[in-house]
């Protein structure tokens, strides 16, 4: 375990809050707070907490002792000030002579004395931190100590270790009655560097910022040392398989998908990963055994639930769907009975879907509502594999009983961390857009983007895909998609990234002008090539991981007025466009009955990459016309843009019983009107 402290970097930080008249104690909290944070190894995505006791000015500019901990929502490694909440202190501590007191009580109370009204909610240990009388406190979830203390003789080994250095404190939920316990525990070995909490984790404390966290690394430092000296050398097996993920993952989504009606699915996002120690995790011959037992840490269990599903690939990967829907009813039933066993009163079952699947011969996935939220899940499966693997190799692997871990996961308190606003209309939805870096298709990724859809825009030109990537917060990927077999490619790393497809805006496009007869046959068919097969590899691609999810999915085809309103000189661009409507309407004929839907956008006059500004000011030009009058030139005299497109798109995704829809976009032109 490294030791990051810089006494330049600390002296920086120093520097840098002075300036914005913060405390230098509380400057110094934040430091250490992150090189906690920057270890994935002592805490990961909001896991851990740390304090610090300073006196700061309350509003009538009274001197008040206060405890500055980390509030709800926080990440050590990136915490702030703002971060760490101000609780005045001795009411804090007054709160140690009652018997009793309700976690909800706690929680108001610790409101009540914020100096602040509107900070976060202080920690779920603040009374923890409060009772022990040392100015730092530092705790964190280390594996290596999780790894020790999750042993049938955890206390024995802990105490073997670390001897007086350390008072351990036996398993309690957080809250009212583990803070006294600590603190109990504390007062009768004063002179310990720090507790460690049996099944829990450490606490390090001392009177300084560099103090606190030393300690912290040099214990966990001796656990990982124990561990290293202590472990059981094995020869993992080997289990190959010629199955990749991008070939199940469609399938596997769609499995764990929640169903809202015949045709509306939300289905997860998946986050896969595969390293030298999930192999060993994966194929170990006890894998049924010790993966199964439970969470490493009751913090991790309402972001994976208690255990993951473990999936085995036949050897015919046809029988793939059936045998995953087999083992998949059979983890739900267990969780249902796991509910049913332990609830003893009113609370509402949460879904019973997993979290985190392994696959023998593969590795792990994460399942989460967002491709973030899939990427925490998997960073907490790949520490608990680390965690369970060291435990296994210098004894046996013993959590908490289910229980104790069921009284965490349906803990008020600790769901009250996964509270969020109502889902976005497209909540777990993966959109890709052709033409990603057009005007069009830029608008169209920023409309779907902020209806809560994960985004991947695909384009042949890099340049502006990078700058709309960051820009637009969307995955992007360089494809020209007149070209098969990059189409296959993409759709195999979206698949790859997220799992699967659920909407696809088929938007490339090229006008190429020129009356008919002087037109090339190159030129038609580069036409065809972009306007058309472009639209029909693209579909092809989707469809086919759209059928593996089985749940549903959208075509939203942009053709453009010229199918149904064809313009002079632009024959090769209108005949292309009008075989891709037939296309489209096609796709919705065939498609419909599992729940795929077609759609068309028939749009005219958008300012884009077709129509340029050189080209209205030449149509204007030809018409007698200003440029706005030009494009203008509609039955509600009002210029249409591209967001007005992209609102398009997203009014026909929405529209779940509607296919084979064509919508005119166009202010007003009763020619291209569909009759």
């Amino acid at each position: 375990m490294q030791n990051r402290w810089s006494s330049t970097e600390a002296e920086q930080y120093l520097q840098f809050y002075a300036t914005k008249k913060i405390d230098s104690n509380l400057a110094l909290r934040v430091y250490t707070s992150r090189l906690l944070g920057q270890d994935p190894r002592l805490v990961l995505h909001g896991g851990g907490n740390t304090s610090v006791k300073i006196t700061m000015l309350d509003l009538l500019k009274q001197p008040t002792e206060v405890l500055c901990i980390k509030g709800s929502g926080w990440d050590l490694e990136f915490i702030e000030p703002e971060g760490l909440p101000a609780v005045k202190l001795l009411p804090l501590l007054k709160l140690r002579d009652l018997t009793v007191l309700s976690d909800e009580d706690m929680v108001n109370y610790q409101r009540i004395h914020l100096l602040d009204a509107a900070a976060p909610n202080p920690s779920i240990e603040t009374l923890l931190h409060a009772f022990i009388p040392k100015t730092f406190i530092d705790h964190t979830h280390a594996n290596a100590i999780l790894s020790i203390t999750n042993q049938p003789n955890g206390a024995e080994l802990v105490e073997k270790i670390f001897g007086a250095r350390v008072g351990i404190v036996p398993y309690l939920k957080p809250g009212f009655d583990l803070a006294k316990k600590a603190a109990e525990i504390y007062e009768q070995h004063p002179a310990v560097e720090g507790l460690i909490l049996l099944k829990h984790g450490i606490f390090s404390f001392g009177d300084t910022a560099k103090e606190s966290y030393d300690r912290m690394i040099d214990l966990v430092d001796c656990a990982e040392k124990y561990i290293a000296t202590h472990s059981k050398k094995s020869t993992p097996r080997v289990i190959k398989t010629a199955v990749s993920f991008a070939e199940i993952a469609p399938i596997i989504r769609g499995l764990c998908s929640e169903k809202k009606s015949v045709h509306q699915f939300k289905a997860p996002m998946l986050h896969f990963r595969s390293n030298e120690k999930i192999m060993a995790y994966v194929n170990g011959e006890n894998l049924n055994a010790y993966s199964q037992r439970g969470v490493v840490t009751p913090d991790h269990i309402i972001r994976t639930k208690n255990y993951p599903l473990i999936l085995t690939i036949p050897n015919k990967l046809t029988e793939f769907k059936n045998s995953a829907q087999i083992t998949l009813t059979h983890y739900i039933e267990r969780y249902q009975h796991y509910f049913n066993t332990h609830n003893s009163s009113s609370k509402i079952m949460l879904d019973p879907l997993p979290r985190v699947i392994l696959i023998p011969g593969l590795g792990l996935i994460g399942l989460g509502k967002s491709s973030f939220e899939a990427k925490i899940v998997a960073d907490l499966a790949e520490a608990t594999i680390e965690t369970i693997l060291e435990a296994e190799n210098i004894g046996y692997f013993s959590p908490l009983s289910e229980a104790e871990l069921f009284e965490m996961e349906y803990w008020s308190l600790e769901q009250a961390k996964l509270v969020k606003n109502r889902e976005k209309p497209f909540a777990r939805k993966v959109v890709v857009i052709t033409g990603g870096a057009g005007i069009i298709g830029r608008a169209t990724a920023q409309a779907f983007r902020r209806e809560g859809a994960e985004v991947f825009i695909l384009d042949i030109n890099q340049t502006p895909l990078n700058a709309i990537e960051k820009e637009c917060d969307v995955k992007s990927l360089l494809c020209d998609v007149t070209c098969a077999e990059m189409v296959n490619a993409a759709f195999t790393r979206i698949c790859e990234q997220v799992g699967g497809v659920d909407i696809v805006v088929l938007n490339a496009g090229k006008a190429i002008t020129g009356s008919l007869l002087e037109l090339t046959a190159a030129q038609i068919q580069e036409s065809f090539q972009v306007n058309f097969y472009a639209h029909h590899y693209v579909a092809q691609a989707a469809l086919k991981i759209m059928l593996k999810q089985n749940t549903g999915g959208a075509l939203l085809f942009n053709v453009s007025k010229q199918a149904i309103n064809p313009g002079e000189n632009f024959g090769a661009y209108g005949v292309a466009k009008s075989a891709t409507l037939a296309l489209a309407r096609q796709y919705a004929l065939e498609y419909g009955k599992f729940g795929i839907r077609a759609n068309i956008v028939n749009a005219d006059r958008i300012r884009s990459g077709i129509l340029t500004d050189a080209m209205i000011a030449s149509r204007a030009q030809s018409r007698g016309l200003s440029e706005a009058d030009y494009m203008t030139g509609n039955l509600l005299n009002l210029e249409v843009t591209a967001d007005d497109v992209a609102q398009a798109f997203v009014s026909q995704a929405l529209a779940e019983k509607t296919t084979a829809n064509i919508m005119t976009v166009d202010g007003g032109n009763i020619a291209a009107a569909v009759r």
